[in-house]
């Protein structure tokens, strides 16, 4: 993988993934539809009903000892057994934008305790973080989920949890995408 690796969700009659829900959790949502695809190049597929870019690129907001701990416990993603995922697109408001890296990281773990919660999902939940930002999208970031059916109501639990932290007042569009694997 480069150090930059754009990643295309694409919406449409297509993809690995069925579409269960698409729910609004904050401001606008995004378009029903009946399959997610999944492509790891940065162009938007003609045929989607909506398409969402994002890069994978270095960690932020997360010290070495917290990214060592994660790696440590954090699952690989396309899992056999993981045949439920989530895609949950997220906009932070310009307050969050204009605060300092530090006063970011402050609200984000020291207040908030994001990696903390997180951990004590792993390694049931994976997960991969896209950034949008700096592509023009209309979300900042691109969170996929991959997760075992039964662990579904533990992945509804984290939800809550980071949806409840000081981080979360930041948020002003979040879009909670459900999908269930086509493939058996």
């Amino acid at each position: 993988m480069s150090a930059v690796t754009t990643i295309t969700f694409s919406a449409g009659d297509a993809g690995h993934w069925h579409i269960e829900r698409v729910m609004p959790v904050i401001g606008e949502t995004l378009p029903g539809a009946a399959r997610l695809a999944i492509d790891d190049t940065p162009h938007r597929t003609a045929a989607s009903d909506w398409a969402l870019r994002g890069v994978i690129s270095n960690h932020r907001y997360t010290q070495a000892a917290e990214l060592g701990e994660l790696r440590s416990v954090s699952p690989s993603l396309s899992r056999p057994e993981a045949r439920c995922a989530a895609l949950i697109p997220i906009r932070k408001s310009p307050e969050w934008w204009g605060l300092a890296q530090d006063e970011r990281r402050a609200i984000f773990e020291e207040q908030s305790g994001h990696i903390a919660k997180s951990m004590k999902y792993l390694p049931a939940i994976a997960r991969r973080l896209h950034h949008s930002r700096d592509l023009g999208e209309p979300f900042d970031f691109l969170t996929w989920f991959e997760y075992a059916p039964e662990h579904e109501p533990a992945f509804d639990a984290l939800l809550i949890e980071l949806r409840a932290s000081a981080e979360w007042r930041y948020v002003d569009r979040e879009v909670d995408i459900r999908l269930k694997s086509a493939v058996d």
